[in-house]
């Protein structure tokens, strides 16, 4: 980050407290756009910092990667910083692919590569086997230090193909009983509330809004 970009953001504007949302994914930042509306800050992504950093994420948990990505970008930027990790766990895959589920395909791999892999991986696998979860991490990290964590998750089960053209990852591949459908086929506004990410902000958000008091 250069000096120029470290400083053309700063903690607050006014009344308004600035939050950095850790990702490149402008997928992740519109939802989070839209999990955080109506809170006294103003969001930016990375791209907004033109920053080329990347974070290792060689943490053995979602936990222990959301709070990695959260301290790095903030002392970088000396702003608060939101960041989170999730993935899918798959019980006939022993949890796989876990902390691995961004990277499950290789590098450079797409969202559809990766669903269709794990679709590979399920092949002749019963529909009563193919119970799943997304989880979710969410990490707030101040400036000075400091560090708060909040954890969501929803269960579902992994379709035979995929559905859907909303969210991204593997939402195509991620049926939901309850709302007999992927969740790449919800609305956005149903997905906001039920997602686990979703579940894991609206912790956070309770958080931010004594924050930006």
């Amino acid at each position: 980050m250069t000096e120029q970009s470290r400083h053309a953001i700063v903690p607050f504007q006014g009344t308004f407290m600035r939050l950095l949302v850790a990702t490149n994914n402008p997928g992740k930042v519109r939802e989070y756009r839209d999990l955080l509306a109506g809170l006294n800050v103003e969001l930016y992504g990375l791209a907004d910092l033109s920053t080329t950093t990347e974070v290792d994420e060689t943490g053995q948990t979602f936990e222990e990667n959301a709070r990695i990505k959260a301290t790095v970008y903030s002392r970088m930027s000396g702003l608060l910083t939101l960041a989170d990790d999730s993935g899918l766990e798959v019980e006939a895959l022993g949890q796989a692919p876990g902390v691995y589920s961004a990277r499950y395909a290789g590098k450079g791999a797409t969202d559809a590569d990766r669903y269709r892999k794990l679709l590979a991986a399920l092949d002749g696998t019963p529909w009563e086997k193919r119970a799943a979860r997304f989880r979710c991490v969410v990490a707030l990290a101040w400036p000075d230090g400091h560090m708060e964590t909040f954890q969501g998750q929803c269960e579902g089960v992994i379709a035979f193909e995929p559905k859907g053209t909303n969210g991204f990852g593997f939402d195509p591949v991620f049926y939901m009983p309850e709302h007999n459908c992927t969740m790449a086929e919800l609305p956005e506004e149903t997905k906001n509330q039920v997602s686990h990410r979703a579940r894991a902000a609206a912790l956070a958000r309770e958080r931010l809004m004594t924050a930006s008091r």
